[in-house]
């Protein structure tokens, strides 16, 4: 497994496996301890899956030294301000059943995100988390968080796949050190994305799936991956990607693709108030 550097040392896996929509507890149990299994060593949640107790549980049973598991989860809009930093997170904590939490992400750009973000970093000078980042923030955002603050965010995950390349928002984010993070890198299956021409004919080349070409294209360019699959088989695929690399005409084959988000824009005005309504129970 291939380990990339955050700006402040700290060392995370590559490929990660998610767990967006996963609600079934037990379901979202057995498929963390699969992916730990196969070998995935970075395991991403978030409040809103509502999961984070029944992907303790996988971790805690695994068998596997704390040490060598990186966990990530977020904090739901609801709770971004201070005080709903600290109060979430200490549930988060207990439902994790864990002493430290690898990464703690802000999970949208909305509410108070600044009164939240300096509740991270005390809990990152106390220890309890390792690092601490955003998701779904936009590149001027990201950086005003990070000039009025102590810390500069070390991640944000963000929407990146062949239909949505964002190559200006990656080159952005890597001048100011801020590592990426893609979430739906398949698009969740949208636009046909598992039998695109272009992605297969690659996938052809190197016997392997489209899945996995994704997975390489994003590599290649030293961002984090978030993979989900509830089946063990297919899990290993997404895992087993590190003995090929695509050429320069692969490359640009996957820059040719036709390029649009096939999910909301985090500045439609409806967009944020339908999560401003969405309220976890037992938060």
């Amino acid at each position: 497994m291939k380990n990339v550097k955050l700006n402040n040392g700290v060392e995370i896996p590559i490929l990660g496996f998610g767990t967006y929509q996963i609600t079934d507890p037990k379901e979202a149990e057995e498929s963390v301890a699969s992916a730990l299994k196969v070998g995935y060593r970075h395991i991403d949640t978030a409040q809103g899956y509502q999961n984070e107790e029944a992907v303790g549980k996988a971790i805690n049973n695994s068998g596997i030294d704390r040490s060598e598991i990186f966990v990530t989860t977020k904090v739901w809009v609801q709770n971004s301000s201070y005080q709903g930093v600290k109060d979430s997170m200490e549930l988060s904590f207990k439902k994790l059943n864990l002493d430290y939490i690898d990464m703690v992400l802000l999970h949208q750009p909305y509410n108070d995100s600044y009164g939240a973000w300096r509740a991270l970093e005390e809990l990152q000078e106390e220890g309890k988390i390792r690092a601490i980042g955003v998701s779904n923030f936009s590149i001027d955002k990201t950086v005003d968080l990070a000039e009025f603050n102590k810390v500069t965010p070390q991640m944000n995950q963000i929407q990146i796949n062949p239909f949505y390349q964002r190559k200006e928002a990656i080159e952005a984010f890597k001048a100011e050190g801020i590592m990426l993070e893609a979430w739906a890198p398949f698009a969740e299956g949208k636009n046909n994305i598992f039998s695109n021409e272009v992605l297969q004919s690659i996938g052809d080349k190197y016997n392997k799936s489209i899945a996995q070409v994704i997975e390489r294209w994003l590599v290649e360019q030293d961002i984090v991956v978030l993979a989900k699959s509830t089946h063990e088989d297919r899990m290993k695929e997404n895992f087993d990607i590190f003995d090929f690399e695509l050429d320069d005409d692969d490359k640009q084959k996957i820059s040719s693709i036709k390029q649009e988000s096939l999910f909301f824009s985090h500045n439609n005005t409806d967009i944020i108030k339908r999560m401003a309504s969405y309220h976890i129970d037992n938060i």
